[in-house]
């Protein structure tokens, strides 16, 4: 039987004061262990997140013959080029992470290795198609559940050829996949996105010494390029610093800075949202010369205001909704989120289970066909609530019982592990300050 943890959290009466750090971005710290794995050399990440979903790609990593050193937030990468790796002995487990069966695929994709790749319970609800069509077409062999839907996945990989891809649906995590095979595949190797999406794989790759071309909304990589090893310092991970710029907003007489967190412009949306709602935060100190620009944030408690949120900014904060979703409940008037369908094919059904655990509480939110109609502002209470084995699920609800009145109960915490850690001790750490 699966053990249940639950977490309690109260109201906070005072308010989040003080400085703090949030872990080194899950995205960058995925691509790094990655990218580090092909290249020559030795490559050093530095900030690295330890949390389950990276320590799974590490471990895929280490099943394909890549030495790797990790120790915390510090790791340690003897690369030896892409003709290192080793067909895996045994099925590459990814746990809950959808970043590390994705690209990881892209990357299997050109090698002339065999490998079948799996995840947990929730990976096995997640479409994969969105990979597979696209590897399919530059040649790949690769076949899952229902002709690729789902996992298991299965690839012999090796002997693939470029292609100019227009991407169905916005996707980092497939964008990246087929620029990954590009690297490995003859010709050039074009990606059109509808939106721009996060583009930690290109400006890492170019840190690796990969050229790559940008024009708009297309991006391509020539293949047979091969990758120099380097030191990546990863920035705090602005999804995980947003779960404390909205509690900074929300929960009355709160100052809290935030140190050191990556601000690269296609994931800033949450900042752009929340000052568009009224919220008081400053960005200082930022630094434009790493491969990756970081600042500091500062937020101030402020009244918000409703707002809708839609097209082209989705893909900017899409892993933020569910906490703009609670910062949305105390907002004066009606917020309207469209155009994020992405999140029933996330960790959870995100639109049904912000809705359904926050409604819980006292929120008044309805769900759409692409999103929600949050209602504005209600007064929250604690209640038992479950994280469904979402992270970002279930922070958001540790954020939401600080603010309601009364305990809250929640189910299932042990999910937030994949992403922070130390999330629960940084609650305590505000809370303590005051």
């Amino acid at each position: 039987m699966k053990l249940v943890t639950l977490q309690a959290v109260r109201k906070t009466e005072n308010g989040f004061n003080g400085t703090i750090a949030v872990p080194g971005d899950k995205s960058i710290s995925h691509r790094a262990i990655m990218l580090g794995g092909i290249a020559k050399g030795k490559t050093v990440v530095k900030g690295f997140l330890p949390g389950e979903d990276c320590l799974s790609t590490i471990a895929c990593l280490r099943q394909l013959g890549v030495n790797i050193l990790q120790e915390g937030d510090y790791v340690e990468i003897d690369g030896k080029g892409v003709e290192q790796l080793r067909e895996p002995e045994a099925v590459l487990e990814v746990g809950n992470s959808g970043t590390t069966i994705r690209l990881l695929s892209g990357l299997l994709a050109g090698l002339p290795l065999y490998a079948c790749l799996q995840g947990d319970s929730s990976i096995a609800k997640r479409p994969m198609n969105r990979i597979v069509e696209p590897l399919r077409l530059m040649g790949t062999k690769m076949d899952g559940r229902q002709d690729g839907k789902y996992t298991p996945l299965t690839i012999n990989g090796g002997g693939l050829h470029s292609i100019d891809y227009a991407m169905p649906i916005a996707s980092a995590q497939v964008k990246s996949a087929i620029l990954l095979a590009g690297l490995h595949a003859t010709g050039t190797t074009s990606v059109t996105e509808l939106q721009v999406s996060r583009d930690h794989t290109e400006r890492m790759l170019e840190a690796f010494g990969v050229t790559v071309h940008r024009n708009g909304k297309k991006v391509s990589i020539a293949g047979k390029q091969s990758l120099t090893a380097t030191t990546i310092n990863v920035p705090g991970d602005i999804s995980s610093a947003a779960f404390f710029l909205a509690a900074g907003s929300i929960i009355p007489n709160s100052n809290i800075t935030i140190q050191g967190v990556g601000v690269n412009q296609t994931r800033t949306g949450i900042i752009d949202v929340l000052e568009r709602m009224g919220a008081s935060i400053t960005v200082t100190g930022e630094d434009e010369q790493s491969f990756e620009p970081f600042a500091d944030l500062k937020v101030i408690s402020a009244p918000l205001k409703a707002t809708e949120i839609a097209g082209e900014l989705i893909p900017r904060l899409i892993d933020e909704i569910p906490i703009i979703a609670l910062a949305a409940t105390q907002a004066e008037g009606t917020t309207i989120i469209k155009d994020a369908g992405e999140l029933k094919v996330k960790e959870t059904n995100r639109i049904d289970t912000v809705a359904k655990e926050l409604n819980k509480m006292g929120a008044h939110i309805e769900t759409t066909a692409d999103g929600l109609i949050i209602h504005g502002k209600t007064p929250l209470k604690g209640a038992h609530v479950n994280s469904h084995g979402d992270h970002r699920i279930g922070m958001m609800l540790a954020i939401a019982g600080c603010l309601a009145d009364g305990e809250t109960l929640i189910e299932n915490s042990e999910a937030i592990k994949v992403s922070y850690p130390t999330f629960f001790e940084t609650l305590r750490t505000l809370c303590e300050l005051n």
